[in-house]
């Protein structure tokens, strides 16, 4: 019986540079960028959350106050309620890198308008100039961050790839940087999931050339700067684990990369590890179990099923939190079980997608704006995967609809709606594979009926009043909508996912 040959999946940083010349990556990369930023920037010019609506505003005035917060009081106190920074008005809810990111864009907007972060006179304010600062730290957080990071994974993933069509890769590009639900919530919103998102997709990167400490670092960050990054986590440790258990020492390799996790954190934490109760304080700000199972409405299992079940009637809080996490393990170990059985570079892309959804469908207290976190790894998919891609972003977007009208983003919503369709009807697509056993789930008339319910939504939504019986109808029948379709992509991929264990086995039974 001959050896098994081995395939080579990562490649040297001078291989991938050099490849990104030879390609002529550069160029695409830059004028899909520019077009990416120019995007942004006129979806920017829109209103944002809580604008003009005091007392509270909303998430622009959240983020504009953690900076205030963090040029003006001591690091101890940031995440501590006192006279100087009382935690009911938008006290800081995320972990210590978010913190150090407001304090270093908030340094910037005092540089240049001192007015906009000053301690207690600075609430709600909304000047021309500081709401330009303001949204000019959100376009530099993404250049900087989330497109260097697509730019590092197009690399490595088109190196390693047999397929280097440069149509095919400017398309899945253009995709990755002009994700409309990412921008509308950035943008237009106002949040920096780009910063986040970035260090994700770099450390899936790292993983894809073998740098599996680098990946891991990137990661820490990224869950040190949105804790809403623990949907991956399931799939970065299964995957991880598979590879050591491979190892000649596994403990070893465990180990190292444990304490590469346990310094990341200890770096970033270092300002609260003085105490137990430092500590304790950052957490308690971390896990918002005090707003209950869930909010509005959200296209998951808690609210979906809440028109039959009523859980907070039902159950109490503690049993509603050992609840989620049970159903939100259980949905996660199979797509796990299969990375520590076999992990593979497509196999935890899939991983990533199903554990994050897994997350996103049964966790304790799920917003309109946690989809952005399934859609990344289903983004990353999208050339292997152009229909449940397409299928799920359309979705996506209309779940977040409620919230996007709420904060006056139609115009924007319909642009970038549009520009997608358009983008994904580019020539040359044809030629990519779809899923047409996730076809078959749904049945061509199934399809265009629901497409239909679709547009259809959107019209309604926009144009009529609900009965003032049940004023909040539509949404119930979007967030309803949106859900059965999730439970379709998840179950679609968490198939697929396996069916990579059996391609897998069939390709090293080939090479013997």
């Amino acid at each position: 019986m001959g050896k098994v040959k081995k395939v080579k999946d990562t490649a040297s940083d001078d291989d991938c540079w050099w490849w990104l010349v030879q390609k002529g990556t550069a160029f695409v990369f830059i004028s899909v960028g520019l077009f990416a930023l120019l995007v942004r920037v006129a979806v920017s010019l829109h209103p944002y959350s809580g604008a003009g609506n005091p007392p509270k505003f909303g998430d622009y005035e959240a983020q504009r106050h953690w900076m205030e917060l963090t040029i003006n009081l001591p690091v101890r106190e940031w995440y501590r309620n006192s006279s100087s920074n009382d935690l009911s008005y938008w006290g800081l809810d995320y972990p210590p890198l978010t913190a150090y990111q407001s304090f270093i864009h908030g340094l910037f907007l005092r540089f240049f308008h001192p007015d906009s972060v000053a301690l207690f006179t600075s609430r709600g304010h909304e000047s021309y100039l500081g709401k330009l600062l303001m949204r000019w730290t959100v376009l530099s957080s993404d250049a900087l961050i989330f497109f260097l990071a697509v730019l590092y994974f197009i690399i490595v993933h088109y190196n390693q790839s047999s397929r280097n069509r440069k149509s095919e890769l400017a398309w899945h590009m253009a995709m990755l940087l002009l994700n409309p639900c990412l921008i509308l919530i950035d943008h237009g919103h106002f949040q920096y999931n780009c910063i986040s998102l970035g260090f994700t997709v770099g450390a899936i990167a790292s993983i894809f050339s073998g740098k599996d400490f680098v990946a891991s670092v990137l990661y820490c960050l990224a869950l040190n700067h949105k804790q809403m990054s623990a949907y991956f986590a399931p799939a970065f440790f299964s995957y991880l684990l598979g590879k050591c258990l491979r190892h000649k020492h596994p403990i070893l390799e465990v180990s190292k990369l444990g304490l590469v996790v346990l310094g990341t954190f200890a770096v970033v934490w270092w300002p609260y590890l003085y105490s137990t109760h430092s500590i304790l304080e950052v957490l308690s700000r971390l896990a918002p179990f005090e707003r209950g199972l869930f909010e509005d409405y959200v296209a998951n299992f808690w609210c979906a099923s809440s028109v039959l079940i009523k859980w907070k009637r039902l159950f109490t809080t503690e049993s509603l939190k050992l609840i989620s996490l049970t159903a939100t393990v259980t949905t996660c170990l199979p797509s796990m079980v299969q990375q520590i059985k076999s992990p593979s570079n497509q196999g935890f892309l899939y991983a990533l997608l199903n554990s994050s959804f897994s997350f996103y469908l049964f966790s304790f207290q799920v917003h309109e704006k946690s989809i952005l976190l399934p859609l990344l790894p289903a983004t990353l998919l999208a050339v292997e995967e152009p229909f449940i891609f397409r299928w799920f972003m359309q979705f996506a977007m209309l779940s977040m609809f409620p919230l996007i009208c709420r904060d006056n983003l139609v115009v924007p919503y319909l642009a970038l709606l549009a520009l997608f369709v358009l983008i994904l009807c580019a020539p040359g697509q044809h030629r990519v594979r779809e899923s047409n056993y996730f076809l078959s789930y749904l049945g061509s008339a199934t399809m265009h009926l629901t497409l239909c319910l679709y547009f259809v939504l959107h019209i309604v939504y926009l144009t009529m009043h609900p009965p003032e019986k049940y004023p909040f109808l539509f949404e119930a029948i979007i967030m309803n909508l949106c859900f059965s379709q999730f439970v379709l992509v998840t179950l679609g991929c968490n198939i697929k996912q396996w069916l990579q264990l059996d391609l897998l086995r069939l390709v090293e039974i080939t090479n013997f």
